[in-house]
C-alpha cells in the first residue's frame, strides 16, 4: 500500500469530511423547515458553502490533529439551530428532524461508493486521476458511515437520542431529556475509554458491508485503503 505525506493525507480527507458535515447540518435545516421551522434558512445556514458550517475547531483542528495522531478523521460543524416548538408536531417532527442528519450520510456513503467504483473502472486505462478517485471515495465512505453510526447512538444531544426522545411515551422523553447536559462528558468519556468504539464497531462493519459492494471491492479491502490514509 502507498505511503502518503500529510500533505497527502489532508488532501484527500478534507473534501469528504468538509461535504460528509455539511450536508448533515443542512439535511436538519431543510428538513426542519419541511416541517414548519424555517430559523436554519432565515439564518442563511440552509446552503452547501462548506464556510457557512466551518466550527474552527471541529472541523479544522480536530480532524488535523486525529490524522497526525494516525487516527480516523473526525470533526464536526456548528449545528443548524433548529427550533422545535416552531414545528408542527414537535415530538413527532423532531424525530424525522433528526434522521435526516445519519440519513444524508448514508447517501453520500452510497455516493461515494459509485465514485470509488469510477475510479477502479478507470485504473486500467492509465488514467492518473484514477487512484485519487479511489482513496477519496474510500475516505468519503468511512467518514460518512463513521458519522452515520455514532450519530445514531441512542444518547443525548446525538441525533439517535432525540429520535428515541421522540419515540418515549411523553413521562420517559422527559426524565430522559434530562440527561443532555451530561451527554457530551458521557461521550467523551466512553470515547477516551474505548468503549463507544467496541459497542459502533459491528455497526459500522454491517454498515460498510451494504455499502462495499456498490464499489466492487471487498469491506476489508476498503478498510485497508482507509488505514494507509491515517
Amino acid at each position: 500500500m502507498q505511503e502518503f505525506s500529510i500533505i497527502q493525507k489532508i488532501s484527500i480527507w478534507v473534501i469528504p469530511v468538509l461535504f460528509a458535515i455539511t450536508i448533515h447540518e443542512v439535511a436538519h435545516g431543510w428538513v426542519a423547515r419541511r416541517f414548519g421551522d424555517s430559523t436554519a434558512f432565515m439564518l442563511g445556514r440552509l446552503s452547501l458553502n462548506p464556510f457557512k458550517h466551518i466550527d474552527p475547531v471541529g472541523t479544522v483542528v480536530v480532524p488535523a490533529l486525529m490524522l497526525l495522531m494516525q487516527a480516523p478523521a473526525f470533526g464536526w460543524a456548528k449545528p443548524v439551530p433548529v427550533n422545535f416548538n416552531n414545528l408542527r408536531n414537535p415530538k413527532r417532527d423532531m424525530i424525522y428532524v433528526a434522521a435526516a442528519g445519519p440519513l444524508s450520510n448514508l447517501v453520500m456513503a452510497l455516493f461515494w461508493a459509485l465514485i470509488v467504483r469510477l475510479g477502479m473502472s478507470l485504473v486500467t486505462t492509465g488514467a492518473w486521476y484514477s487512484m485519487p478517485l479511489v482513496y477519496m471515495g474510500s475516505a468519503g465512505i468511512f467518514i460518512n458511515l463513521i458519522l452515520m453510526v455514532l450519530n445514531l447512538f441512542p444518547l443525548l444531544p446525538l441525533d439517535g437520542g432525540r429520535v428515541l426522545a421522540g419515540l418515549l411515551p411523553g413521562p420517559l422523553a422527559w426524565k430522559y431529556s434530562r440527561i443532555e447536559p451530561y451527554g457530551v462528558w458521557i461521550l467523551i468519556a466512553l470515547l477516551m475509554s474505548g468503549i463507544l468504539f467496541r459497542i459502533l464497531t459491528p455497526f459500522l462493519s454491517i454498515a460498510m458491508s451494504i455499502v462495499s459492494p456498490i464499489t466492487g471491492l471487498s469491506a476489508m479491502s476498503i478498510e485497508k485503503i482507509v488505514f494507509s490514509l491515517m
